[in-house]
């Protein structure tokens, strides 16, 4: 049993890491690793059921017992039951369980599993063996349950951790490594459209680093004015990135604009900064409905109207929009 759980756990992520040629990292075997602890400790517990009640009878109930009890975890309040179990969320792009993370639910599991194999253990007298593996169960429940009893949904986590590569200044650009070929020109292209729109008086922002916040997983970190973190991980191979970076260097003065001031303020930027293509990318992945095709009629108009004026007059207008936006109406 044990040799068949463990063939579970480690062939589909070994076949996965020989096909794309990848080493595995001494974080990503901690799940691996407790999972295997935790299977031991399962095998014993259903070693001392089969004990007691005949194995053609327990096997299939065991099995079936434990799934459902392990799973019906993720339908109950407080937390804490999914994380003993060991049940887990998919773990996202740069996270790594902190190892109390991985050791609670083998805190649970191999308390119980190492009471039942004191119980078994040929010397001493019976009532002082009962005695301490009852201690050593509770011990291991309790302090696993002392342990999780806090944690919200999400249990303790790392991010970031991701093998990382930076190009240029002013601003350095970092992106996760298997982007980095792509990365020289978009950092040229974005510190180019930073330094346009800033002599086009339509921002000031000079951020020294913008660094891919993907990377973070669910552990989203803020950015500052020097730092900015963007979801860059898609946007950098499929073109859009710099656009990304020119619409959040556009700061409204209300909350959220109203759709045409918003899209005439991009689209002036966009065509400024050589990221029309991207803008209107952008627009046909957020789907053009008829009143919306309206709207980018009026936007192109206003914009064609604008790109005609004198560069003074260019400045004033983007100014003005930024600065006395209308707030969105429903």
């Amino acid at each position: 049993m044990i040799a068949l759980s463990w063939l579970v756990l480690l062939l589909p992520p070994a076949v996965s890491l020989a096909r794309s040629g990848t080493m595995p990292s001494l974080d990503s075997l901690r799940l691996p690793v407790a999972a295997m602890a935790v299977s031991v400790a399962h095998a014993v517990l259903g070693f001392a059921v089969g004990c007691w009640v005949p194995r053609i009878i327990a096997t299939p109930i065991l099995a079936v017992a434990d799934w459902i009890v392990v799973a019906f975890t993720r339908a109950v309040l407080p937390y804490w039951p999914r994380h003993v179990s060991g049940q887990f969320d998919p773990i996202g792009f740069g996270e790594v369980p902190k190892p109390v993370t991985a050791a609670v639910p083998v805190l649970l599991a191999g308390g119980v599993a190492a009471g039942l194999m004191i119980l078994w253990l040929p010397y001493g007298w019976r009532a002082l063996r009962v005695a301490v593996a009852v201690a050593v169960a509770a011990s291991g429940a309790f302090g696993a349950y002392r342990t999780a009893a806090d944690w919200s949904a999400t249990p303790p986590m790392t991010a970031g951790n991701v093998a990382m590569k930076c190009a240029g200044s002013a601003p350095r650009m970092c992106v996760p490594e298997f982007n980095a070929g792509h990365l020289p020109k978009v950092q040229r292209d974005t510190a180019k459209a930073l330094r346009v729109l800033r002599d086009a008086g339509a921002t000031s922002a000079q951020p020294r680093v913008i660094t891919d916040g993907y990377v973070d997983g669910r552990l989203q970190k803020p950015s500052t004015d020097t730092v900015w973190r963007m979801m860059l991980t898609r946007p950098v191979p499929r073109g859009d990135a710099v656009y990304q970076v020119v619409v959040r260097s556009l700061r409204f003065r209300c909350k959220e604009a109203d759709v045409r001031t918003a899209h005439s303020a991009w689209l002036w930027a966009a065509t400024k900064t050589g990221q029309e293509k991207a803008y209107q990318m952008r627009r046909e992945q957020e789907g053009l409905d008829p009143t919306a095709r309206q709207v980018e009629k009026q936007v192109r108009a206003d914009v064609t109207r604008v790109l005609a004026l004198p560069k003074a007059e260019q400045t004033e207008w983007i100014k003005r929009t930024l600065d006395t936006c209308k707030a969105k109406t429903s």
